[in-house]
Order: C-alpha cells, then sequence, then structure tokens
C-alpha cells in the first residue's frame, strides 16, 4: 500500500465518527475507545484545573432549568383564572369577570422568570465555552511538545494522514464535542429530573403513565438507529471511496489526459457516486423515521393524559391550569431524554477521540538529554565512528560494527545501492535515531554528550527532497541563519548560482511561495535549498544528491559552489550518481548495513570490487570520462 493510499485510509477512517447526513446523532456511527473508563479519568486531569468554572457551570443550570420548569406550572395560574371566569360568567354567576391584574401580574413574573433563565444559560455558556478552549488549548500544547520530542522513527513508522488526524481531528471532534454536548448534557439531565419533580407535584398517576410509555420510546428508537447503523457505515465508506477517487483524479490529471482515461475516471466517479446516494438515502430515510414514531408513541400518551385530566378536572381533583402545565411538561420530558440519549454516542465519540490523541502522547520519546550537556564552541569536524551498531527492529540488525575515521576538512562520499543504510549512517550522525552499540564522536566528544539542538546546528543539510515553507524567496534562504541581513541573502543566492533567475520573477526575493512552492520549479527549489545552506556556513556539510533536480549546466555551477563552500568543512556527499563524486577525499561503500569498500575513486576502480561494478554499470554503452563532474 502506497503511503497516500495509507493517508487517504487513515482520513477515511479518522472521520467515520462524523455525521455527513441529517439525522440524529444517535445514529451515526461512531469508534467505541478501547479503554473508555481509563482514557475518560485522564481526560478529566485536563479538566481539574478548572474545577471551579465547572461548578459554576453545574449551578448556573441547575438555576437556569430551575427557573425554565417554572413557567409552565406558573402559566397554568394563569390559565385556571380565566378557565375559573369564563365558567362563572357561563353560570351568569353575578359579578363574575376576568381579573386581568392577576394574569398581567403573571405575565410580569413569567417574563421576569425567562430573563433570569437567559442570564444563567449565558453564564454557563460562556463559562463552558472558556473551560473546553482551555483544555484544548492544553492539549493542543502538550501535543505540540511531544511532537518536538519524538524521534525520527516515530514519522518513519506513522503517515502523515495519521499523525495529522490526531493532531487536528481528534482534537477538533474534542473541542466541539466538550464545549456544545456537556452543556447539552448537563442541562438535559438537570431537565428530566426536575419536569419529573414537578410533574410528580402536579399528578403521580398521570406522571407514572408518561414514564410508563418511555421504554416504548426507547425500544423503538433503538431498533431504528441500530438498522440504520449498517447504512450510516456504507454511507461513510462510500464517502471515503468517492474523496480519495476525487483526489486521485485531480492530483493526477495530466497522467489521466496522457492516457486518455477521461471516459474510465468519469465512470468510475458516476459508479461510486451512485452508491454513495443509494447508502446515503436509506440512512436518511431510516433515520427519518425516528422522529415521527416518537411523536406517534408521545400522542397516544398525550391522549391518554388528555382523558383522566378531563375526568379529574370534573370531579375536580385537579384545575384545568395544571392539566396545561403537565401536558406542557410531557411534551419538554421527550426531548432531554432523546438528548441525553444522543450524548453518549457523543460522549463515545470523545473518548474515542481523546484515546487517540493520548495514545500520541505515550509514544517513547527520544533518550532524555545528558545531565553534562558538553558544548564544542569552535568546531573542526574530526567525525569517528566506533564500533557502531544500529537496527531499527529487534529482529534485524542494519549496521553492524561500523568504523569510520574522518579528518577535519574531508570530503566524504557515501555510495550503494537502495537500503544499504546510507542515509541511515547519516540520521545516527545527526541523533535522528540512536545507536545500540558504540559510540559516534565529534573533535573527541561523544555526541551523546552534545544537545541535540547544539548538536545539529553544526551540520548544513542541503536533501533531495526540498522543503520551502509559504512566504517570501527572501525569508526561506534566511531561514538559514538567524538575523542575516539582505545583503548575506543576496550574496548566498549569487553563490547558489540563484541571484538570475529570482531577480527574472515579478517581485524579485519578494516573491511568495505558494505552500507547495509549486510557482517555481523543482530545479529553482533546489538552488533556494542550497542557498539556505550556503547562508547557514556550517562547520560540517551533509549533501543527499543535492544537485539531482538541476538540468546539466546548473548542475555544473553548483558543484563549483559546493567545491567553494565545502573547502575546510568536513563534508558527506550522499551520491546516486557516482560521476559527481571522483574527486572525494574517502568514498565509503556500503552495502546491507555494513562498509565493504573504502577508499579514494581511483584505488576503488583499481580493485574492481563491489564500487567498481556500481561504476561501470551507470555508464554501460558510454565513456565514464566524458560524464561531467
Amino acid at each position: 500500500m502506497s503511503e497516500q493510499d495509507r493517508d487517504q485510509k487513515s482520513s477515511q477512517e479518522s472521520n467515520g465518527h462524523r455525521n455527513h447526513g441529517n439525522g440524529p446523532r444517535l445514529s451515526t456511527p461512531i469508534k467505541k475507545a478501547k479503554n473508555f473508563k481509563g482514557t475518560l479519568i485522564r481526560f478529566l486531569h485536563y479538566l481539574k484545573p478548572y474545577r471551579l468554572q465547572l461548578v459554576v457551570v453545574l449551578l448556573t443550570a441547575v438555576m437556569g432549568t430551575f427557573f425554565s420548569i417554572l413557567s409552565p406550572k406558573i402559566l397554568g395560574k394563569a390559565t385556571t383564572k380565566l378557565f375559573e371566569a369564563m365558567t362563572m360568567k357561563l353560570r351568569h354567576v353575578p359579578g363574575a369577570r376576568v381579573d386581568f391584574e392577576y394574569i398581567w401580574q403573571i405575565i410580569m413574573i413569567l417574563a421576569v422568570i425567562y430573563v433570569i433563565s437567559e442570564i444563567f444559560r449565558y453564564i454557563q455558556q460562556f463559562t463552558m465555552v472558556g473551560v473546553s478552549q482551555r483544555t484544548v488549548f492544553d492539549i493542543r500544547k502538550d501535543v505540540s511538545d511531544k511532537l518536538s520530542r519524538l524521534p525520527l522513527k516515530f514519522y518513519d513508522s506513522h503517515t502523515h494522514g495519521e499523525i495529522l488526524s490526531r493532531v487536528t481531528n481528534d482534537i477538533d471532534n474534542i473541542a466541539s464535542t466538550l464545549q456544545q454536548s456537556m452543556t447539552q448534557l448537563i442541562s438535559s439531565l438537570i431537565t428530566i429530573i426536575g419536569i419529573v419533580i414537578m410533574m410528580f407535584t402536579i399528578s403521580p398517576l398521570m406522571t407514572v403513565i408518561t414514564l410508563v410509555t418511555l421504554p416504548l420510546s426507547f425500544l423503538v428508537t433503538a431498533a431504528v438507529a441500530k438498522r440504520s447503523q449498517k447504512y450510516f457505515a456504507a454511507q461513510q465508506k462510500e464517502l471515503g471511496n468517492l474523496n480519495g477517487h476525487v483526489e486521485e483524479m485531480f492530483t493526477g490529471h495530466k497522467i489521466v489526459k496522457a492516457f486518455g482515461r477521461e471516459k474510465e475516471s468519469v465512470q468510475n466517479f458516476n459508479e461510486i457516486n451512485q452508491r454513495l446516494y443509494d447508502a446515503g438515502w436509506k440512512s436518511q430515510f431510516v433515520t427519518g423515521i425516528i422522529m415521527p414514531m416518537m411523536n406517534f408513541i408521545g400522542n397516544i400518551g398525550y391522549v391518554i393524559i388528555c382523558v383522566i385530566g378531563g375526568v379529574m378536572v370534573t370531579k375536580n381533583t385537579i384545575t384545568i391550569g395544571d392539566i396545561q402545565a403537565f401536558i406542557t411538561y410531557s411534551k419538554q420530558f421527550a426531548w432531554p431524554i432523546t438528548q441525553t440519549a444522543s450524548m453518549a454516542n457523543v460522549i463515545q465519540s470523545l473518548v474515542a477521540s481523546a484515546e487517540r490523541v493520548f495514545e500520541l502522547l505515550d509514544e517513547p520519546e527520544e533518550i532524555k538529554e545528558t545531565d553534562e550537556n558538553k558544548v564544542i564552541e569552535f568546531p573542526k569536524g574530526n567525525i569517528r565512528f566506533h564500533n557502531v551498531k544500529f537496527r531499527y527492529n529487534k529482529h534485524t540488525m542494519l549496521i553492524k560494527n561500523l568504523n569510520i575515521n574522518v579528518r577535519q576538512g574531508q570530503t566524504v562520499a557515501i555510495v550503494g545501492p537502495t537500503g544499504a543504510g546510507k542515509t541511515t549512517l547519516v540520521n545516527l550522525l545527526m541523533r535522528f535515531y540512536e545507536i545500540d552499540d558504540g559510540k559516534i564522536s565529534i573533535d573527541g566528544v561523544d555526541i551523546r554528550d552534545i544537545q541535540r539542538g547544539a548538536l545539529r546546528s553544526m551540520f548544513g543539510m542541503v536533501l533531495q527532497d526540498t522543503w520551502l515553507f509559504n512566504g517570501t524567496i527572501k525569508d526561506n534562504i534566511a531561514y538559514g541563519r538567524l538575523g542575516a541581513t539582505d545583503e548575506e541573502v543576496v550574496e548566498a543566492a549569487k553563490a547558489a548560482h540563484a541571484d538570475h533567475f529570482i531577480r527574472t520573477l515579478p517581485d524579485g526575493y519578494n516573491t511568495i511561495l505558494n505552500e507547495e512552492a509549486s510557482n517555481i520549479s523543482q530545479g529553482q527549489k533546489q538552488l533556494l535549498t542550497i542557498a539556505r545552506a550556503i547562508l547557514a556556513d556550517p562547520a560540517m556539510l551533509i549533501l543527499d544528491e543535492a544537485t539531482s533536480s538541476v538540468d546539466t549546466r546548473t548542475e555544473l555551477y553548483i558543484q563549483k559552489a559546493m567545491t567553494e563552500l565545502m573547502k575546510g568543512k568536513t563534508s558527506f556527499v550522499i551520491a546516486h550518481r557516482l560521476s559527481t563524486i571522483r574527486d572525494a577525499d574517502l568514498i565509503l561503500v556500503m552495502n546491507e548495513g555494513s562498509i565493504v569498500e573504502q577508499g579514494t575513486h581511483n584505488e576503488l576502480l583499481a580493485r574492481g570490487g563491489f564500487y567498481a561494478s556500481l561504476y561501470y554499470s551507470q555508464f554501460q554503452g558510454r565513456n565514464p570520462d566524458s560524464e561531467a563532474i
């Protein structure tokens, strides 16, 4: 499976808990946490510093719900007063009239109650937003700090899509769920308790009847939700397939056109789109019947309540206003229960996302820095590998008893077939990976006794895969050295033979590169990274086929610039085109993690060994002496 395929699959999986339909979240397929209890407890530790704010949220939720629940009962008093007045008028009772003063008092009381209730809800929401954002801020900070401490091994074994999914999608899900769902859950639970209490104060009999209809509603909802799960799962799967197909076709549209596969691409899109339509239609239809069925069951309960309530009114055991209030409460009762049920799934989603984030936070970190913190103020560049052993996993040894002695100012070329360990050797030197045994020293100092940041600052790197950020060309070059002046940037660009093409751009050095730097050519990107390394002026250089993306003429200029740059500096050159390293002071020939040959170009050719076979295999049918150096 390619990295793109893995990233796509990871992206699909990370979005699996999202609801792309319009149905209630109760029916949305979600990921469940492997250790729900442990993850929830760990997540609650992030809320611990905000205990006081959470108490405020709870109290304001109680008060806001309390005032909100009072209103139907008070409104019922006005209804009772109006009913009594109308009844007395129909009976022609002398002096019968509507007490509008009492009704007006009820209206004013209700207005005050509604205002107070909304004030408490505002305070609740405002406080909870602060808690949720601060909590997510803390999590993001921990994740960011963690990512900076993770070894290169972690990034090699995880796709970019998977890492980004945890850093963005999962944390965003935590933020939205914590901010919205927690307040809804608290309010819903308090509302359920408050409504039950108010209904019992009006009529225990009718309350029991209302509660009896609840299990039936739950059974219907669970049955429908269970049936809709497979349709939602199919919808998510086909949506992922559609997104993957569109991404592939747009990123590779030139290849599609070049091979004349437009019709096939459109046909594939239509087939996936049709499957998505079928799954989406079924999931929305099945989910859409939940509320009508719940309303039907609820209406049956309302009819029973109205009949029983009417009988009780005729017997003067209850007032008409209380019947009105009870019906209002029974209608309000179903909604918070539905919300609470759906919140169970939402909380599952939150905990699942939190678990994925915590898995990232629990990844083994780089070995802690030594307390010695040795500093090489003026590095010379004498480097020694002594009996170095390294393995990516415990079963396979990659580097075995590696011994190299590089003197100051030497240019060391590292050659060998793919997988021989060339890049691994450089990664060990930079402490991107830690060696299993042996010692690597710079100027006699073990690199494990040097802070990683200080160690890496002694090296300048130019890689085959260019990296430029969204910003001006000047800023990208100046990235090589903090505080570099404009004049120094221009000088570095001239040394890398990049000045000419930069000045031909509309905005020159102020030209803004987009996120992928696709508004300049691959060769021009490489020139900028070389200029950046020249500006850094490090004590030691690492060049990983730095001229592979430029044309032959530009390569000649770069080689001259590099020769000038490498004077007096210890340089490691990873080479694939062997014609470019014939002047190296030392050539290390690697195969299967070991150095099988070492020496100068002429010495290795004279031996007629592994290096000679590699060299001549690149020039079959050509004269190697005619190749540009």
